[in-house]
């Protein structure tokens, strides 16, 4: 029974938080807009707990299809050979069954939404299943994540404003652009196995102008969420948008490289940016 529970928190990277939080952050983004044009705080809160919960059930599946789908892959990368599938201490068989139940449980939580909202959530399902198979046709596998990781915003507005405006449209093309900054940091660990066996990324891509790439995304993420929010208010939340700013730049400044260890530890300080964001659009729905 340990090993079985092992190999599911290895399996779906429980003991890896980020990756859900990165999940999470951009819903929070999404209901925190919202709030401010409709500001039931009970709704929010009881809303950010079922997208907190969705975000870790569905990065969870999403890491094992991922497995299941990079088997071969992951045995000729040194940072990925040990992982459960890949080194048959987990059957496909039983992954695919954690795959349903885990895909079950979001799909409960799904349902106490609109209709609008699971209409959405059924449809970021292509984007789940699809983005796997990216990084073998083409050098945007990062834009690809940038799609799936940060649909939550569209889906969070709609399911309290049960509509689809402009606002929530221009934060995820935004974020978007985050993500595909903070991902290029983190495939910068793999570029040497990765151009050996044939997959493709961001990071090879543009692996002689990494940081301005890297800059570059995230000059157009903060220009693009910093319009969001004046375009709303111009209070304290605007604090919050410089320390958004700081910290990704300070990520593009230790990040190297030859230094898998830095690129890690630049690419986990997203965690912070992204609650800095959360506490600015939180802080526009208040009279500060």
């Amino acid at each position: 029974m340990k090993a079985h529970l092992k190999n599911f928190i290895n399996v779906t990277r429980l003991n890896k938080p980020i990756g859900f939080l990165l999940l999470f952050w951009p819903c929070s983004w999404g209901l925190s807009l919202a709030l401010y044009f409709n500001g039931d705080l009970d709704t929010f809160l009881y809303y950010l707990f079922l997208f907190f919960c969705g975000s870790v059930l569905m990065r969870s599946a999403g890491c094992i299809i991922n497995d299941l789908v990079d088997e071969k892959i992951d045995k000729k990368v040194f940072r990925t050979k040990n992982r459960p599938i890949t080194s048959g201490l987990l059957s496909k068989k039983l992954a695919w069954i954690y795959i349903l139940i885990l895909c079950s449980l979001a799909f409960l939580i799904l349902i106490q939404f609109n209709l609008l909202t699971i209409c959405l959530g059924i449809f970021s399902v292509i984007f789940i299943f699809s983005y796997p198979f990216m990084k073998r046709y083409t050098y945007w596998p990062q834009l690809f994540l940038g799609f799936t990781f940060n649909w939550g915003i569209v889906m969070a507005w709609t399911s309290v404003m049960n509509e689809i405006s402009y606002l929530p449209i221009l934060l995820y093309v935004g974020a978007i652009f985050w993500t595909l900054g903070y991902d290029t940091i983190y495939g910068i660990q793999d570029i040497s196995d990765d151009e050996v066996i044939g997959v493709k990324s961001t990071a090879i891509k543009f692996k002689n102008n990494l940081n301005l790439f890297i800059g570059s995304c995230y000059l157009i993420s903060s220009a693009i969420i910093l319009f969001v929010m004046m375009a709303l208010k111009i209070n304290y939340s605007l604090i919050f948008s410089i320390f958004f700013v700081f910290s990704l730049f300070y990520q593009i400044k230790i990040c190297q490289i030859k230094s898998s260890q830095n690129c890690l530890r630049a690419f986990k300080l997203n965690n912070l940016s992204a609650l800095t964001v959360f506490m600015g659009f939180f802080l526009l729905t208040f009279e500060i």
